[in-house]
């Protein structure tokens, strides 16, 4: 039986490590951070405010069901600036 032949590999070459110094961006401004937090304080008062004392309130009970949307909105856009967070 024929011997098969035997494949050379190559032998492992790093990749090039590249010289230009890459930018590290800082930590996050602390108005930043206020606005963050200041999203989720805001979205959790508009749902409470809209379960407590929502019916008397002429524009919240004009909004209806929109409150909700309103409030939970307000977290989610402080929760997906956290991405942005370092």
């Amino acid at each position: 039986m024929p011997k098969s032949k035997v494949r050379k590999k190559a032998a492992y070459t790093p990749p090039p490590v590249s010289r230009v110094p890459q930018k590290v961006a800082g930590p996050t401004h602390p108005a930043y951070i206020a606005v963050m937090v200041a999203m989720w304080v805001l979205g959790l008062a508009w749902l409470v405010v809209n379960y407590l004392a929502g019916p008397s309130i002429p524009f919240m009970a004009a909004l209806g069901n929109a409150n909700f949307i309103i409030g939970f909105s307000l977290i989610v856009v402080g929760l997906l600036m956290t991405m942005r967070w370092r």
